[in-house]
């Protein structure tokens, strides 16, 4: 069995090994990490050797932590990621690389399509019927789209709203609330099988899922990190943050949205952003919370999303996969019979 794992902003773990009688056995760590003295190595393999094989990574990162010589430096990974990479070994993962990726870039979509084609194309991948899809979201009109868990009435100033004309739309994943208006966003969703998070708990494929985006921007000369759970900060704020569903289709939906160039005053007349939700930032207001790409990148959106396209084929591979005719008609059904309902919007009032 062999699995991998990429650190996000560190080195690559590989792990090969058998399973002999429910327990790991013949492990062989390697990746292009540095670690000091050589035999730690050697002391990696043997703490991880015949440990359960449905050990989660808690139990696995301990054994390696006790088998550690005194003194050992593990630089560009820890104890932790050799243990995802095991998990990954043993649930027979997938990387990035194993699928060829698809890649869907249309015209301007109402919110509510974009809620519905959230769920149709990570239905269809999970189905088989859709290779692994990257897509990226053009926006027809300005929206608030809240968390599938989030109340309309704590997170939406509907008055504020309304003066603005902005939609008050619910997705399917949960986090906090986005607030768009087209030309001042670049989000994209990530649609995979679950095999490509296999052996990872959600905050670690967070950071997994983002960290092609995190290359990118450096490429770009940003200064940027994740911020767990589900947030890509800079030196100077807040990006962007993530949402993500696990489907029961077998499909991993996940997606971000970066600010590009928002109108922070619009912003603060239509979400209302509680004190709670700041303190954990060290912020005081929600306009300090973010920090537009225009301004860091010096580059037109259209270009920033170009270079992210680009960053994406050059490591993983990308070829065009339009939205079909069925799935669009499938997305439009949606729209009618889910997403465009009061029941869906005031499931949480």
């Amino acid at each position: 069995m062999h699995g991998e794992y990429k650190v996000p902003g560190g080195k690559l773990v590989v792990v090969d090994l058998d399973v002999v009688d429910g327990r790991l056995s013949g492990v062989r760590v390697s990746g292009d990490f540095f670690l000091e003295p050589d035999e730690a190595l050697e002391a990696i393999n043997g703490a991880l050797t015949g440990a359960p094989a449905d050990a989660d990574g808690e139990e696995l990162a301990a054994r390696i932590h006790s088998g550690l010589p005194e003194g050992a430096r593990l630089v560009g990974f820890d104890a932790a990621a050799v243990a995802v990479a095991v998990r990954r070994a043993v649930s027979k993962a997938s990387g990035w690389s194993d699928h060829e990726w698809l890649l869907v870039h249309d015209g301007p979509q109402t919110p509510l399509m974009h809620m519905a084609l959230d769920q149709v194309l990570a239905e269809e991948v999970g189905a088989g019927r859709r290779a692994p899809t990257l897509r990226f979201w053009e926006w027809a009109a300005p929206s608030v789209i809240i968390g599938s868990f989030q109340s309309v009435r704590n997170e939406v100033d509907m008055e504020g709203a309304r003066r603005h004309g902005i939609e008050v739309v619910r997705r399917i994943t949960g986090g906090g609330a986005m607030f768009v208006e087209p030309g001042n966003t670049v989000t994209y969703s990530v649609y995979a099988p679950v095999s490509l998070v296999a052996g990872m708990s959600f905050a670690e494929s967070y950071a997994f899922l983002d960290d092609w985006v995190l290359g990118v921007l450096r490429e770009l000369g940003l200064n940027v990190w994740y911020q767990p759970l589900n947030d890509i900060a800079s030196d100077a704020g807040k990006i962007g943050g993530a949402a993500q569903k696990r489907l029961a289709s077998g499909a991993v939906l996940h997606h971000v949205t970066m600010s590009y160039s928002i109108d922070a005053d619009k912003m603060g007349e239509v979400l209302r952003v509680g004190k709670e939700k700041l303190s954990d930032k060290g912020v005081a207001s929600a306009k300090k919370r973010v920090d537009p790409l225009a301004r860091q990148t010096g580059l037109a959106r259209e270009v920033v999303i170009e270079r992210l396209i680009a960053g994406f084929r050059a490591r993983f591979g990308l070829v065009a996969g339009p939205v079909t005719d069925a799935e669009r008609a499938r997305a439009r059904e949606l729209v009618e019979s889910k997403f465009a309902t009061r029941e869906w919007l005031m499931r949480v009032p």
